[in-house]
């Protein structure tokens, strides 16, 4: 089969920097993905190949161009959500991913939705009062989740944001923790943290915590309590019990919204403890005004080998 070969001429420097990502690693992928032989020679992208590979390689530069063309920054994620988007003609759909900004962060970067399953739970979470969102690592389940409440927060659509989550971490229990409630706390809900940061101070989060706006507290603290006018996020909701996830799901008040996460394929319970998160699935997946969002390895954000990592470990489990 002949070989044949296309020059795609970049906007300028910048465009060239951001197509071809840190040590050229997205023409790499691109190569790995279409067959396709990528060389970047100044502002000018040759693509040599197959008729085939070459379309498909020049098919996906195209789909990149919202980003490349201002010189914005490229993931490997972003390369295979267009690839997803060619191979089920979901282009507008795609431009529309592209283009819709979630956030800003404090250093002015913008936040989005990098895949379709992404795309699909903010969009959840913004309709609905109470969302399920289950998914491997890596997926930004929670930090999505983060985002939208501290926005919300921020915008006074609601009171407060309430970050909570089960402390069981490989059978560890907080009375073994040594110092005060929020020292015992704070190192399982760091993720959590890390996602505020993006959008408020560091200098204000104390103020908002004493105030009562922002609480960071273990599951077991909401029994009891009516959460009214408040954005409530339950994080690695599959070490939940049964019982404990119909303890804090019946917490919900008025005006009030809840996104719960978790992964199931990593249950830190004991053998023949039954996850609460599974639980609920199973008895919640028809009731009017729940969303259920599922995220898959195609979701993983992280580096692109925790997306091979994720994809090995399910075909393990699966093999059993």
């Amino acid at each position: 089969m002949s070989e044949v070969s296309k020059v795609i001429e970049l906007s300028n420097s910048e465009s060239a920097i951001a197509l071809a990502g840190e040590r050229e690693e997205n023409l790499k992928i691109l190569s790995r993905h279409t067959g396709a032989s990528i060389v970047l020679r100044g502002q000018e992208l040759h693509i040599s190949g197959t008729d085939t590979q070459v379309e498909r390689a020049s098919a996906l530069v195209r789909s990149l161009k919202p980003f490349w063309q201002e010189g914005k920054s490229i993931t490997g994620v972003d390369i295979l959500t267009a690839a997803q988007a060619l191979d089920t003609d979901r282009q507008d759909e795609l431009q529309d991913l592209q283009q819709d900004i979630l956030a800003r962060t404090r250093r002015g970067e913008t936040l989005r939705a990098k895949t379709f399953g992404q795309r699909q739970y903010i969009k959840a979470v913004l309709s609905h009062d109470l969302t399920f969102c289950t998914g491997p690592a890596g997926t930004g389940k929670t930090f999505l989740a983060v985002v939208i409440a501290a926005q919300a927060l921020l915008a006074n659509q609601y009171e407060r944001l309430i970050l909570t989550r089960p402390a069981v971490e490989a059978g560890e229990k907080l009375g073994f923790l040594p110092g005060d409630l929020q020292q015992k706390v704070n190192p399982y809900l760091r993720p959590l943290y890390d996602a505020l940061h993006e959008l408020i101070d560091a200098e204000k989060m104390p103020s908002l915590m004493e105030r009562g706006v922002i609480e960071v507290a273990p599951l077991a603290y909401m029994r009891g309590r009516t959460l009214s006018n408040a954005f409530v996020i339950v994080d690695e909701a599959q070490n939940t019990t049964p019982a404990q996830m119909k303890m804090v799901l019946t917490r919900l008040g008025f005006r009030s919204r809840m996104v719960v996460t978790g992964d199931l394929t990593q249950t830190d319970l004991q053998p023949n403890q039954p996850s609460g998160l599974a639980v609920a699935k199973k008895i919640l997946r028809s009731t009017e005004g729940i969303a259920f969002c599922e995220l898959t390895t195609k979701d993983v954000v992280r580096n692109a080998l925790v997306q091979r990592i994720v994809a090995a470990y399910e075909q393990h489990e699966k093999s059993f």
